[in-house]
């Protein structure tokens, strides 16, 4: 019985760590180059703050959210806190919303990872 229960910690510890490595490759792969952002740039940009549910690792579910939402047009920065589960992105209001962000962050690893429960303006 001891060993079953050793076997069954042992699986559950590989999978956790599979799923992370497999989110990170995703990120490697899709990663997209932008050009650097002046600060200046960023000072006209608007900053929005969101809850994020569902991250089980910093490196491959907080990355790969961080890298989703800076690669899209019109965001200059984007930093994603797997401790405090709080993204914040900085971006161009003429080009992104709120509303665009979360569908952002809400699609990553296929739509059914993770889920934004608040999002304000800051």
């Amino acid at each position: 019985m001891k060993n079953l229960k050793n076997i069954g910690l042992a699986l559950l510890m590989m999978l956790s760590l599979v799923s992370c490595k497999q989110e990170n490759k995703e990120v490697v792969a899709e990663e997209v180059k932008k050009e650097a952002v002046s600060e200046a740039d960023l000072a006209k940009m608007q900053t929005a703050s969101f809850t994020i549910d569902g991250m089980t690792c910093a490196m491959g579910c907080a990355k790969t959210i961080e890298n989703k939402l800076a690669a899209q047009e019109g965001v200059g920065q984007a930093v994603v806190d797997f401790d405090t589960k709080i993204a914040t992105v900085k971006f161009d209001a003429e080009k992104q919303s709120l509303e665009s962000l979360t569908k952002t962050i809400e699609a990553v690893a296929g739509g059914d990872s993770y889920k934004v429960t608040e999002s304000k303006k800051m």
